[in-house]
């Protein structure tokens, strides 16, 4: 998971260097074409805008917003989308058949004993077939011993699930807080403005708002996209949670039984 994480990190990065280098050619290109029908307009009359595509649009708007604003709210996106694609990615794999699992190790137990239910744990993936693992560890031990070291082992596999949930939540909340930033700097710039030319002037104010509110849109969609993932991971948590609770409970049982017959 690590290497994973590590690849990911460094997709984002060339990424955000890309977004930086490409993020410029929108607001010269667009200079271009004003100029170019500036001085077509007296020979050719009305000129017909050309739709433009909503990447290039999304570009230009960051632009606008201004890189050093942008950037930061560009690189909650990244290192937050990566975050989640690891852990959608671990507890995809953490997700395990607890039926089948339960009646193998039952299986495993009247034919073969302890030892033969603890290779099928071992051959299991999940976190579950872990604590199975160490319950039967310390099956000698008696059942008290054994409830125990499930409830124990549980808490410690509840974390690793939720590991990494706590930096999602952090750049979920940093994001619009770096938009509304950009916002209140923008505004605080647009006003220096207005002060120095002495009047009011109705473009200047609507061109510096327009662009001081372009940072807080972005943060709040980085934000959103973030906070729906992180609602996907909370969910798939709680699944795999009441899981190996319950199947948790249903080893215990087979435990007793076991120890009944022999």
């Amino acid at each position: 998971m690590k290497k994973l994480f590590a690849f990911f990190a460094v997709i984002g990065m060339l990424y955000l260097g890309a977004s930086t280098a490409v993020a410029q050619e929108p607001a010269a290109a667009d200079q271009t074409t004003t100029t170019q029908v500036n001085e077509a307009a007296p020979t050719a009359g009305a000129t017909t805008a050309e739709p433009v595509g909503l990447h290039k649009q999304v570009k230009i708007k960051f632009v606008e917003g201004g890189v050093p604003w942008m950037m930061p709210i560009l690189l909650c996106l990244i290192i937050g989308l990566a975050l989640c694609i690891e852990r959608i990615i671990y507890l995809n794999l953490s997700s395990s058949n607890t039926k089948k699992l339960l009646q193998s190790i039952e299986d495993a137990l009247n034919n073969g004993g302890v030892e033969a239910a603890k290779e099928v744990c071992r051959e299991t993936r999940g976190p579950v077939a872990s604590i199975f693992y160490q319950g039967l560890d310390r099956f000698d031990e008696g059942i008290d011993v054994v409830e125990k070291s499930v409830i124990s082992y549980g808490s410690v596999q509840m974390g690793l699930l939720e590991k990494g949930l706590s930096w999602i939540s952090l750049f979920i909340a940093l994001a619009p807080m770096l938009g509304f930033l950009g916002t209140v700097i923008g505004m605080i710039q647009a006003f220096d403005q207005i002060q120095a030319q002495g009047d009011i002037s109705p473009t200047a104010v609507a061109g510096g708002i327009k662009v001081a509110l372009i940072t807080t849109v972005f943060g709040l969609i980085v934000a959103i996209i973030l906070q729906v993932f992180y609602n996907y991971l909370i969910s798939k948590i709680d699944g795999i949670v009441n899981t190996m609770e319950d199947a948790s409970i249903t080893l215990l049982d087979i435990i007793v039984k076991y120890k009944m017959k022999n």
